[in-house]
């Protein structure tokens, strides 16, 4: 058998933002196929059959064809290598849980040479899926063991390592439903949702409305319970004790049974329930004391656990726990039992996925009092048929939403007001959640700020809750304005000198009230004032103006290679311009050689122009003007001759023009001239797509008319 070299990646680009590929971010990779140039996939011998077997969901993908199988036609038809690699690597994040469907793969003008591009949502997820799948392909070709599933679990842990956590994937998601924009300002799971000054940030189940004052006293539970009971919410008598023997001293107070646990623990740690000896309540003491500053002894509340989801005063979700047991065989001891019969179910894990977590008697201080009190250890053999308890809480994860009282409902919402939390986990023990607390003696036992989401988007038992979009909804909330945290972007792409027309375009703006933030050749600025002098052509750099609170408007300068190399800053915008097709002999190391093939690339920024925004072309070049079929909203055209402006004004659009002299503003056959005075100094190519796309903004005549006269003075300051 020929075995083949490996093809060579010849350049690997993460596209922050939309593209010449697609909207969303991707990763592009030139690859040099070298002698497998030659054989396409039904050339190479048994080649198709061990690609089908490795990964069977494989040849059903769509394709070309259109289709569930197209893939798998193509593959038997004869394709090449290049593309083949696309969608393995597409099949591999499928596989490690990252759905993926877009992905493309085009010649170039080198033999051999192809550019790939795939949908990555993560860049270092994206590379970990190229290079396990290069390295399966390969494997492939020439015949060798290859395993599949370690390559699976290499993409799988870059994803548990690079991705957000569900609770907080989950609220970007409800965001990108309500089209809002969001951007990830660290590796973990702070995310901002808008952009500039219409922004809101989230970390996980915490939002930057979340009080800090309200986060402390949540973190101090016998401070919230002393809260809670004065204004008559219910709640355990209880208090803190500084050592084993002052806890089975407060312990003789309250009355047997109770609990004990720590006064600034989470997730149940370190909680243990229905203590009634002296032996218990100090052991419980130690173990509790390893969990948090300081140990609070409880009145024993019985019945079930329960969590209750609290966003903007509103219970929006509540979730029951079981405790969880195991029945002995005599034969095995108590880690494995818990291991067949517990830790065996696929809703338990150790990620944020799974909405039950896997338990260790071994290792767990609680469990073992509770397995001591029975008079076993992780190590004992129950006999055949005993039952036995593990865990008490900690297992939160049945949906009982519907069957929440109004009263309890009300209880739970008075009590997290008290604390003053924004979004809040309470925790509360009560036979039947059906029922008012006081009736019952149910109480509440903790109230949590950053609550995590999944026992109410996973529940174990019962049906999900969205409860991403009350957050969303919280945050943005759908009668106010703006309902995206959108602020006005502008957009101007071209390869002449349009510095000077983002320049002016952000002069004219600031004239009319915004605070301006500009990314341009000739810097990063804020409302006139240079921060960064360097190429903020470069998304990176200039979207630092989207994150700014200062910004409420933004103007951006986009190059033909900011498209192909980065992708642009910004997802949408509201107002799109397009200038030129200069720049194309700047980027042969792209295959692009001629200003024909500039169209396919400047198009990006007519894709991403909103409904209710404004594409605005050089209609003095007819390629230009052709890409208004792309453009979602109106469309303003430019020009110096009449001819160009003719149909689109006989259809009642807009349009600048300059007949040498001064600029006319015209909206279908009316037109209004716009004085110049002094301004006649700067070129039609600059003032046209400037005052056209102001004009698009919404500014008035009278205020387009000042600020071009201003503008020199401003510019020379």
């Amino acid at each position: 058998m020929t075995v083949f070299d490996d093809i060579r990646l010849l350049r690997v680009t993460f596209l922050r933002g939309p593209n010449l590929w697609t909207y969303r971010s991707a990763l592009e990779v030139w690859l040099d196929l070298g002698e497998l140039e030659g054989w396409p996939s039904h050339k190479l011998p048994g080649f198709v059959d061990r690609l089908s077997a490795a990964l069977p969901a494989l040849p059903d993908h769509h394709c070309g064809v259109g289709e569930v199988g197209g893939f798998g036609q193509r593959l038997r038809e004869g394709t090449w290598l290049g593309h083949v690699l696309e969608h393995l690597v597409i099949e591999l994040l499928n596989l490690a849980g990252m759905p993926t469907g877009f992905g493309q793969t085009r010649s170039t003008s080198q033999r051999g040479v192809y550019r790939m591009v795939f949908r990555a949502r993560d860049e270092v997820v994206a590379r970990s899926a190229l290079s396990q799948g290069h390295r399966v392909l390969m494997d492939l070709v020439n015949g060798r063991p290859t395993d599949v599933d370690a390559a699976v679990k290499a993409v799988r842990e870059a994803i548990d390592d690079a991705y957000l956590g569900p609770s907080t994937a989950h609220i970007v998601a409800c965001a990108t439903e309500r089209g809002i924009p969001h951007l990830r300002l660290n590796n973990g799971n702070l995310v901002q949702l808008g952009h500039g000054r219409r922004q809101r940030r989230i970390w996980t189940a915490e939002t930057d409305r979340t009080s800090a004052i309200a986060e402390g006293i949540a973190g101090d539970k016998d401070l919230t319970k002393r809260l809670l009971a004065e204004v008559g919410v219910p709640v355990p008598e209880g208090q803190v004790a500084s050592s084993p023997a002052e806890a089975w001293s407060v312990a003789e107070d309250i009355g047997l049974p109770v609990v004990v646990k720590p006064a600034d623990g989470n997730h149940g740690r370190g909680v243990a329930l229905d203590l009634r000896t002296r032996e218990q309540v100090e052991a419980a003491w130690a173990v509790a004391d390893r969990h948090g500053s300081e140990v609070l002894v409880e009145r024993f509340v019985p019945g079930h656990e329960h969590r209750l989801l609290v966003v903007a005063g509103h219970m929006v979700a509540a979730a029951r726990g079981e405790a969880a047991w195991v029945s002995g065989d005599g034969v095995q001891d108590v880690v494995a039992l818990v291991n067949a019969q517990i830790n065996a179910d696929p809703r338990r894990g150790d990620t944020e996925d799974h909405p039950l977590a896997r338990l260790r008697p071994q290792d767990d201080g609680v469990i073992r009092t509770d397995l001591e009190r029975q008079g076993l250890t992780p190590e004992s053999v129950p006999a055949a048929g005993q039952r036995v308890l593990i865990q008490r809480n900690g297992n939160v994860a049945i949906d009982c939403t519907d069957q929440v009282h109004p009263e309890v409902a009300r209880v739970v919402e008075l009590a997290v007001r008290t604390v003053g939390l924004d979004i809040a986990g309470v925790d509360l023990v009560a036979e039947d959640i059906g029922r008012p607390l006081a009736a019952q003696g149910g109480a509440i036992v903790e109230i949590n700020a950053g609550p995590g989401l999944l026992a109410h988007l996973k529940p174990a038992v019962g049906s999900p809750r969205p409860v991403g979009h009350a957050i969303v909804e919280h945050l943005f909330p759908k009668d106010a304005e703006p309902v995206n945290g959108r602020i006005p972007i502008v957009g101007i792409a071209g390869g002449g000198d349009n510095a000077a027309v983002a320049r002016l375009t952000a002069w004219l703006l600031q004239l009319a009230g915004h605070e301006v933030g500009l990314a341009c050749r000739d810097g990063l600025f804020l409302s006139g004032r240079c921060i960064d002098m360097a190429d903020a052509r470069d998304s990176a750099i200039a979207q630092r103006l989207l994150i700014s609170r200062e910004v409420d408007c933004a103007v951006f300068e986009n190059g033909p290679a900011t498209i192909l190399d980065q992708g642009l800053a910004y997802d949408r915008c509201r107002v799109g311009v397009i200038t030129d097709l200069d720049g194309a002999a700047d980027l042969t190391r792209h295959d692009i050689r001629s200003a024909d093939e500039l169209p396919r690339v400047l198009r990006t920024q007519m894709d991403v122009v909103l409904a209710e925004g404004a594409g605005v072309l050089n209609a003095d070049n007819p390629a230009v003007a052709a890409l208004a079929e792309h453009c979602d909203g109106a469309v303003l055209l430019y020009a110096t001759a009449t001819a160009p402006l003719a149909v689109h004004r006989a259809a009642g659009g807009r349009a600048v023009r300059h007949d040498g002299r001064q600029l006319w503003l015209c909206e279908g056959p009316a037109e209004r001239a716009l004085p110049l005075h002094g301004a006649t100094a700067l070129a039609p190519a600059v003032l046209l797509p400037a005052v056209a796309a102001a004009w698009a903004q919404g500014l008035s005549p009278a205020l387009l008319a000042a600020g071009i006269d201003t503008f020199s003075a401003h510019a020379a300051g």
